[in-house]
């Protein structure tokens, strides 16, 4: 977990830093002493204790660019000023916490924030483990593909080629194994080929047409994937 504090002052900047220390003293605290500070870093915090009333750009200018990089940021508004707070919640302020402040109410809206930080964590955990996906080594480098995304699989080369909606990845694989893998919504058409019944937009005997790209029918397969086909249709009207 990351912890950001962003404020024109040095004095404040610290001041809110050894709060932090006091509650959460291994945690990591990243200073920043303007908004335009904040969005320069590649790595922005998890949670940002971030002051409205600075030079040039203000906080909730700053909040407001923060969120079209960042929907889950923790944002707590630290500032003399009351007449931000309805304006707080247009950026999805976590806390507006009005200077000076007690050390108990400090403390207890960051550990309440961090709280939310550990809840949303586990969540993302959660879903990742139910969303299937399918582990492949491509020009040497290891990647992680939700199987929901796959638009469909083709041979060529010795080679399987998945492609998504925004990407074509390369991979030395056997199509048995990935179909095996994929599960009920695909469907192997042709030997040199496995489609996501997802993103069919057409078809006809011999073409699959797909939101990208487009696959072959085999003749002897054609019956079968308009039966499979229907069968998933109607799970997904079920569903």
């Amino acid at each position: 977990m990351q912890i950001g504090v962003c404020d024109d002052q040095k004095e404040i900047r610290e001041m809110i830093i050894d709060k932090i220390k006091k509650v959460y003293p291994t945690e990591n605290i990243i200073s920043y002493k303007s908004g335009q500070e904040v969005l320069d870093d590649l790595r922005l915090p998890d949670i940002l204790f971030l002051d409205i009333q600075m030079p040039e750009m203000d906080g909730m200018q700053a909040a407001r660019e923060l969120r079209k990089r960042d929907r889950q940021m923790i944002i707590i508004f630290v500032t003399v000023a009351q007449d931000y707070v309805f304006q707080s919640f247009d950026v999805g302020a976590f806390h507006y916490l009005v200077k000076p402040f007690k050390d108990q109410k400090f403390a207890e809206v960051l550990q309440n924030a961090v709280r939310q930080f550990e809840e949303r964590k586990i969540e993302c955990v959660e879903a990742k483990k139910e969303t299937p996906s399918l582990m492949v080594t491509s020009k040497g480098e290891h990647i992680t593909i939700p199987l929901e995304d796959i638009v469909y699989a083709e041979v060529f080369n010795r080679k399987i080629i998945i492609h998504t909606l925004d990407a074509d990845i390369e991979y030395y694989g056997k199509m048995k194994d990935l179909e095996k893998k994929a599960g009920e919504d695909f469907y192997r058409p042709h030997r040199a080929y496995l489609i996501n019944f997802n993103f069919i937009r057409k078809y006809n005997a011999a073409i699959i047409y797909l939101k990208k790209g487009q696959a072959l029918i085999a003749k002897q397969n054609y019956q079968n994937f308009v039966k499979s086909y229907l069968r998933f249709n109607q799970r997904k009207r079920k569903g």
